[in-house]
């Protein structure tokens, strides 16, 4: 699964993103992966480990929350799985 989230720029700034992707391992658990930056910049990329689908599940639409609360808007979604 993979979101894409971009923030409204300042006047004169490039836009932030975020993009999270979920995806499993080649040992049988989860990954979560945050990338973060401004466009046309330097990203920032951290790596997180879970054994149980659910709770990389988790992680993922905590992340996407607590970004969507600071600002950010999403602008493209992959995977995702409808309720």
């Amino acid at each position: 699964m993979r979101l894409f989230l971009q923030q409204r720029p300042a006047a004169g700034e490039s836009p932030r993103y975020v993009q999270l992707t979920l995806q499993p391992d080649l040992f049988g658990g989860w990954e979560l992966l945050r990338e973060s930056g401004q466009i046309g910049g330097r990203a920032q990329l951290k790596r997180e480990q879970y054994l149980l689908q659910d709770e990389a599940t988790a992680a993922f639409e905590k992340a996407r929350d607590g970004h969507v609360k600071r600002g950010f808007q999403v602008t493209f979604v992959r995977g995702a799985q409808k309720p």
